[in-house]
């Protein structure tokens, strides 16, 4: 996985699940992820040491990760997204009605189906 979007999950796990966390790990996740701060600039602040940094950090993405594996939310989201823009392209198409009509009501059941 790249760097970018690497970044980009860990910034999603965070935001639909960082409120889950302790108000330590929201402190020292949020100093790696968002500051970009190194192990020992975070040590440094914190007072702690390099390894618990390191430790926190890996348990809390570990965390982060589970709560995603369990409730999905992301995934969740990400389809509702793929599936609104999909609605979009039709709505902007010159479709006859009844093509439409029908893209419409398969976006709304696998929308339905999501939210269940």
């Amino acid at each position: 996985m790249e760097e970018a979007d690497k970044l980009i999950e860990q910034g999603l796990l965070y935001d639909f699940y960082g409120g889950l966390l302790t108000k330590h790990q929201q402190k020292i996740y949020e100093e790696a992820v968002y500051e970009n701060l190194s192990l020992s600039e975070i040590a440094d602040l914190e007072q702690i040491s390099r390894q618990a940094v390191s430790d926190l950090l890996h348990r809390t993405t570990t965390a982060l990760q589970h709560y995603e594996a369990q409730l999905g939310l992301i995934r969740r989201f990400e389809q509702i997204r793929q599936l609104t823009a999909q609605l979009r392209d039709l709505a902007s198409q010159e479709l006859a009605p009844d093509r439409i009509r029908a893209g419409i009501l398969q976006a709304a059941d696998q929308i339905e189906q999501e939210l269940r």
